[in-house]
């Protein structure tokens, strides 16, 4: 952990997308940008999680919202660190607990089911039936369509490769954070 109390992050960050050249429906070779696509395994304090599939930008914080996700730390504060060494395709991630507790949680795994297959530990309904929403301001047509005028800007590597998502962390019309992945 460094001195403000976050976790220590490796920083190791790859290109969302390789050069390959294809040949396009007239049979004309075209220089283009594919999603390059990784498997990154998760290991939390030295045992093995999960293996996510990922372009690989910000692999650290992917790592950080799996666990926030599944339940498995509830605080920025649980994490020592999350270091990624892309040769052997892991992140190491190190809690100040030892995580004693998760037994029971990584013990009862759901299969999901949508774009692809995921794995959810723990009992999901259970942990649903706890969500509350808190009253909003209505949300205005003109502010929903400005806001989605906002995000295309930020599509960069789906307008240049295709075959990701984008996911964004907006105020208002303001896109605080925005980022890609498959």
């Amino acid at each position: 952990m460094d001195a403000s109390g976050r976790p220590r992050l490796s920083r190791a960050g790859l290109a969302p997308a390789s050069p390959v050249v294809a040949m396009d429906e007239y049979g004309r070779l075209r220089d283009l940008q594919i999603a390059a696509e990784r498997p990154l395994t998760l290991y939390l304090n030295r045992r093995e999680l999960v293996t996510l599939m990922t372009l690989g930008m910000h692999p650290e914080l992917l790592a950080l919202g799996y666990l926030k996700n599944q339940g498995l730390v509830t605080e920025l504060g649980d994490v020592e660190s999350v270091q990624v060494d892309w040769e052997a395709e892991a992140a190491a991630i190190v809690t100040r607990e030892d995580g004693g507790e998760w037994e029971e949680k990584l013990g009862r795994r759901t299969v999901t089911t949508g774009c692809g297959q995921g794995t959810v530990y723990g009992d999901l309904r259970e942990s649903l039936e706890d969500v509350r929403l808190r009253p909003q301001r209505p949300l205005v047509q003109s502010q929903l369509y400005a806001l989605l005028k906002n995000l295309g800007r930020f599509n960069e590597v789906y307008r240049t490769a295709g075959a990701v998502h984008g996911c964004a962390l907006c105020q208002e019309c303001e896109v605080l954070f925005f980022v890609e992945d498959v």
